[in-house]
């Protein structure tokens, strides 16, 4: 019993609060009028993180006022719990995250409208619809932007198929599954790499995101790559199979979860936060279970393609490395190198150095991330302190 002392309840209930507002992302408005009425202040030695029982006490650099990103629907989960977790730290700071898609996000930079975007490809060095998206990012920046990867998210092909807990797929039944080429559950094909399954006749009801999307253009770089001969399509952010079209990442998973039969590309974190089954992948060398440690073998191998602080990279779709899963994205915070404010541009990088750090990438890896590998995370770290 707390008893009638007013100020002790007070005490235990900003210490409750506080513990539980990064396992309660989803309320962080709550969670930050909680943190306000307890008195947090915008110092660096705030020790909650906002994840939880398992928060680190790692301190963050503070800013007070607001910032405003857009971009890729694959890291809303993970960019609203690492805000979350540093609004529990820096009680003035409020950073907003629109997920209206990869494009949409790209599009808002290059015209000044966020502070910063999230992508799940890198800025485009080619022409794109009469646009090469690195020049004109850097002319809206007055320099150069760089692509910072920061969050690591598998691609998941998610399914709602009743009594299969066990599914594997290959490349090549993959696509022809996502071109409409295999229409029903128990085709020989997918039988064939599934002894012993029950497969039911039920017809496969795939679905695709309808906008642009970051997730459908490594999606397809994965198809295109590891089953040339199956998928007939360019990798895009737009797609050209078949299927039905939700929006955004939350709309496909909901979509299949609504559907006996149903199947998409998604992320992680949305295939387990809707329940779904999630198929193995086999790209040759043996059957491989989507987790942390087959994802994080396959992003460290990944060759940078950016020179200097722009950690653009190249992931290898087609890998056949035993226990590496191959169909990953990785999101990047494309940023100025150098902005035109000066402050604004300290309030990123002191966010974005939270972001990368091990407590912020450990917070994501529970809800369905892959956290940075270290190499990775060191040069990302490296250019966020060159952030001017």
């Amino acid at each position: 019993m707390l008893g009638t002392d007013p100020l002790l309840f007070f005490e235990r209930f900003c210490t409750v609060k506080i513990q539980r507002l990064g396992a309660m992302a989803s309320l962080a408005l709550v969670g930050s009028i909680a943190l306000a009425g307890c008195g947090s202040d915008n110092t660096s030695d705030t020790t909650d993180s906002g994840s939880g029982d398992n928060a680190s006490s790692a301190s963050a650099d503070c800013f007070e006022g607001t910032l405003n990103a857009e971009g890729s629907s694959a890291q809303k989960n993970a960019f609203e719990e690492v805000a979350a977790g540093y609004k529990a730290k820096c009680s003035g700071a409020q950073v907003n995250y629109n997920p209206s898609g990869s494009g949409a996000g790209i599009k808002q930079f290059i015209a000044g409208q966020v502070d910063f975007a999230g992508s799940d490809s890198a800025l485009k060095t080619e022409p794109k619809d009469g646009v090469v998206e690195a020049e004109a990012a850097a002319k809206a920046c007055g320099s150069p932007a760089w692509n910072l990867p920061m969050v690591t998210g598998p691609i998941a092909i998610a399914y709602n198929l009743e009594g299969v807990d066990k599914l594997v797929l290959t490349p090549a039944v993959a696509a022809d599954i996502f071109s409409g080429k295999i229409t029903t559950w128990n085709d020989p094909k997918i039988a064939a790499i599934n002894e012993g399954v029950e497969l039911p006749a039920t017809p496969i009801k795939p679905f695709f995101r309808s906008d642009e999307s970051g997730t459908t253009e490594n999606f397809t770089k994965y198809l295109k790559a590891a089953a040339p001969e199956n998928w007939a399509g360019e990798p895009a952010k737009s797609w050209t199979g078949k299927g039905e079209g939700k929006a955004k990442s939350a709309g496909v998973a909901e979509g299949v979860k609504s559907t006996p039969g149903g199947i998409t590309y998604v992320e992680w974190s949305y295939a387990k936060d809707n329940d779904l089954g999630v198929a193995q992948v086999d790209n040759g060398a043996g059957a491989v279970e989507l987790n942390s440690e087959s994802v994080g073998k396959a992003v460290a191998t990944a060759e940078q393609t950016g020179t200097g602080n722009d950690l653009a990279l190249k992931l290898d779709y087609a890998t056949k490395e035993p226990g590496a899963y191959p169909i990953n994205l990785v999101t990047y915070e494309i940023v100025c190198s150098k902005g035109k404010d000066a402050e604004k541009q300290k309030n990123i990088k002191a966010f974005l150095k939270y972001f990368a750090s091990e407590e912020a990438q450990k917070t994501i890896e529970e809800i369905g991330y892959a956290p940075l590998p270290a190499e990775v995370e060191k040069k990302v770290q490296t250019a966020i302190d060159a952030i001017s």
